[in-house]
């Protein structure tokens, strides 16, 4: 064996270890701290830039979301004004086929007239209240609902404006028409009718477009959660291993400072080949 004062070996071996096992530590307890074992690009370079990808989609589906939201808020509002005025339009009916009797007495007509017109205002009433966030796809404009559907914004679904203002292009009654006689009965007739159907067709579409964006709103929800999944399994620290590796290593650093202890006695032995 060789005895030297000016290095000792084992000493330096002893830090060596003492030192990865105090590295090991340190990575240990970051890991519980954060919960992730993948915290920065230092710990896993590829892991980590997939890992912010993927959370880079989580934030495109969250806007998804929001989208698809307001346009689910936006339809169903209208969905709603159109079936208010479908039902209008049926008691409009009723009024209608009564002022055409020809032998109807001039007071009924009058109060039927007046019914029928009351009715027809509210309508307008109706198309005007049935705004969501600054969108209103039943009035007299033309916008339409277009919700985005994956995080690039490049796919989205479009609910086409459809106008049910009174002489519109669904609603042949005009903000005028009366059925103050006989005739204009039999005129208003044929416009209610030819209205019903066409406001029973816009409740198709509008129920259509409304089903498809809650459909998409459910898979955003589904992706979403499968993306959150797919990124814990990437970057998430096992908890209970991580708790079973830092109690081992804390053993082994505790014997490591009492190796390195024991090493740095070593050269003392030297002494005893000089005698006292």
């Amino acid at each position: 064996m060789a005895f030297s004062v000016n290095t000792n070996s084992i000493a330096l071996s002893a830090l060596f270890n003492l030192n990865l096992t105090t590295n090991q530590l340190e990575k240990s307890q970051t890991a519980i701290n954060t919960g992730l074992k993948v915290a920065t690009a230092k710990d896993n370079a590829a892991i980590f830039s997939i890992a912010q990808k993927l959370r880079a989609d989580l934030k495109g589906y969250s806007a998804v979301k929001q989208s698809l939201d307001r346009s689910i808020s936006t339809t169903d509002v209208a969905l709603a004004a159109a079936g208010a005025i479908s039902d209008l339009l049926i008691e409009m009916k009723e009024k209608v086929v009564a002022a055409a009797d020809a032998g109807l007495d001039a007071t009924s007509r009058t109060a039927l007239n007046e019914d029928f017109t009351a009715l027809r205002d509210q309508i307008t009433i109706i198309v005007a209240n049935s705004e969501f966030n600054g969108t209103n796809i039943i009035d007299g404009g033309t916008n339409a609902i277009v919700a985005i559907t994956n995080p690039s914004a490049t796919q989205t679904i479009t609910i086409a404006h459809q106008n049910l203002t009174l002489g519109g292009g669904n609603v042949l009654i005009t903000a005028a028409q009366t059925i103050a006689t006989e005739t204009l009965a039999v005129a208003a007739l044929t416009d209610v009718d030819t209205t019903l159907a066409n406001v029973n067709a816009v409740l198709t579409k509008l129920g259509s477009g409304g089903k498809a964006l809650e459909s998409q709103r459910v898979f955003a929800d589904l992706i979403s959660d499968t993306i959150e999944v797919g990124i814990g399994n990437l970057v998430d620290a096992n908890m209970a291993k991580e708790s079973a590796n830092l109690q081992a290593l804390q053993v082994k650093q505790q014997l490591g400072i009492q190796a390195l202890s024991i090493a740095n006695q070593a050269p003392q032995s030297i002494l005893s080949i000089f005698g006292n």
